[in-house]
């Protein structure tokens, strides 16, 4: 993990709910440093009044579009001519393009073209082409542990929802550990994690409940982990290999 990447942190503010922008700047900050943050709405619109309310909390810089035409999003294009500008300025390592909106799409492949790390972040309902195209995409719903949701005048929590893991999920972590291992059969968890990624960017131990990858590998019995204690290391280096 590269914690001094600078990250142009670009919101779709029509697109993605105010609720989520605490946690989601908490979760950037594991993949660099936001030196660039910028939402992009019309202003004028009632409909995006609740981020005025966080917009100062996190210094996030407000970027005025007019819809000029109807059925037109003129936010998307403006974002899209600020991170080509933002590309071209060589400031940053890395892009966040936070939407769901699957006309970033194109956005996200240039970018990467141009040697960028991309990282998507949007809710479960983004289309996968937009999700492919980045380097690794995060839900915005497992940012929040539960929520209050209001209920005949009481308020009471809402535990978040967790994916079944699937014998598709199953597959994909049986050939990547396979993809990963040494002769022995074992592989290093860190080298499997990047592999899953590479395959699934939007893959997430979190989408099913556990915070890391190995508590995850572990709760499957398809799967064995070992713990290894390096001589003169202060932590243990984690290998899972097939069953």
């Amino acid at each position: 993990m590269i914690k001094d990447k600078k990250l142009a942190v670009l919101i779709d503010g029509d697109n993605i709910p105010a609720k989520y922008v605490k946690e989601m700047m908490e979760e950037i900050t594991k993949y660099g440093t936001p030196t660039i943050k910028r939402i992009y709405g019309d202003w004028t619109n009632p409909r995006v009044t609740k981020w005025k309310e966080v917009l100062l909390e996190t210094a996030i810089t407000p970027i005025q579009q007019y819809s000029y035409t109807s059925g037109k999003n003129a936010t998307d294009s403006a974002m899209i001519i600020d991170a080509m500008d933002i590309l071209y300025s060589d400031k940053v390592d890395g892009f966040c393009l936070v939407s769901s909106d699957s006309d970033f799409t194109k956005l996200a492949t240039r970018l990467r073209e141009a040697g960028m790390s991309v990282y998507g972040i949007g809710e479960k309902k983004t289309p996968n082409p937009f999700i492919v195209a980045c380097d690794k995409f995060i839900y915005l719903e497992i940012l929040h542990e539960d929520e209050e949701v209001e209920e005949k005048g009481t308020k009471r929590k809402k535990k978040r929802q967790v994916d079944t893991i699937t014998p598709q999920v199953i597959k994909l972590l049986k050939t990547s550990v396979a993809d990963s291992a040494e002769e022995d059969g074992w592989a290093f968890m860190g080298d499997v994690g990047k592999i899953i990624l590479k395959k699934q960017p939007n893959f997430d131990s979190r989408n099913f409940g556990f915070e890391k990858l190995t508590p995850l590998f572990n709760s499957l019995k398809q799967f064995e982990v070992d713990a290894r204690t390096q001589p003169g290391a202060k932590f243990k280096v984690i290998h899972v290999r097939n069953k």
